[in-house]
């Protein structure tokens, strides 16, 4: 029996991604719901012409937009997924959701995600295939609210794989725009370290799957670590121990900048914020209220 999809993107400036996600969205969802965040460029025009429905909601944050776009866009088919604009179904993948793919017991859908940097699929360092809920019943999901590292949560979970393809993540910015991104996951990620800290932190909603194993170590492991020590262990794992060398030069630039660059970022953030918070004779969290981060 035939299944019907309605796949939600959302968007700002995305002229170079945006056609080559819908087209390999092409035969197989029914709907293509856009959620655009008043784009300068063309990525409206493009995603009408190729037949997608346009909504625009000022960005609140990533899981807040999701969440909008759940409540807002009256999803009426069998099942949603979730794709960003840099993201595509590859072959394999839509030719698996082409087919009769869905188990009347079964309410979510974990796709696999390749990551490709800077021309070339990293296959290696424990980073794939990365198995993230993607597809999942209407009704079914929500967006866990995280400042970052948030995730589709099904009321009662009851999942497999989509085995057959892969979802690919290819973002063709400039490694400069990669830089600036993970600047500011860095900075999200460390307001949201404080929070947990506190005890501040919303939503915490419980993950199933490859999401809840790695949010359990980063969490009671990784965190436990000496915060000069972690960023290095874990490129050990991610290079090492998982191989990440046989990825090639696109491969170290990568688990380096991934693995090591930015988790040493997230530390050095953490700690210039608890020097900020000491200086001013106040806690992290209170200091951050002050300025109006929180």
């Amino acid at each position: 029996m035939a299944q019907s999809i309605t796949a939600i993107i959302l968007t700002f400036n995305e002229e170079q991604h945006i056609e080559r996600c819908l087209r390999s969205l092409e035969d197989v969802v029914e709907r293509v719901c856009v959620i655009d965040s008043f784009s300068t460029d063309r990525t409206v025009e493009i995603a009408e012409g190729l037949g997608a429905e346009v909504f625009q909601n000022p960005w609140p944050g990533h899981a807040a937009q999701f969440q909008w776009a759940l409540d807002e866009v009256g999803v009426s088919s069998d099942w949603t997924l979730r794709i960003d604009a840099d993201e595509y179904l590859d072959a394999g993948l839509r030719s698996a959701l082409s087919r009769d793919w869905a188990d009347e017991a079964l309410n979510g859908y974990y796709l696999r995600r390749k990551i490709v940097f800077l021309g070339r699929p990293i296959t290696h360092g424990f980073f794939y295939p990365l198995k993230i809920m993607r597809l999942w019943r209407t009704g079914q999901g929500r967006m866990e609210q995280r400042r970052m590292d948030e995730h589709i949560v099904l009321k009662s979970p009851r999942t497999a794989v989509l085995e057959g393809g892969d979802l690919v993540d290819e973002n063709l910015n400039p490694l400069s725009w990669w830089v600036e991104k993970h600047n500011g996951y860095a900075s999200l990620e460390a307001i949201s370290r404080i929070e947990a800290e506190e005890g501040k932190r919303t939503s915490e909603e419980k993950l199933s799957g490859q999401a809840a194993r790695k949010r359990w170590l980063k969490e009671k492991v990784y965190t436990r670590i000496p915060s000069t020590l972690r960023a290095s262990l874990y490129f050990f794992y991610r290079y090492v121990l998982g191989r990440g060398f046989l990825d090639g030069k696109e491969g170290f630039f990568f688990h380096f900048l991934q693995a090591y660059w930015y988790r040493t970022l997230v530390e050095a953030k953490l700690y210039e914020l608890n020097k900020r918070a000491e200086k001013a004779n106040k806690t992290a969290y209170a200091l951050l209220q002050d300025e109006g981060v929180l």
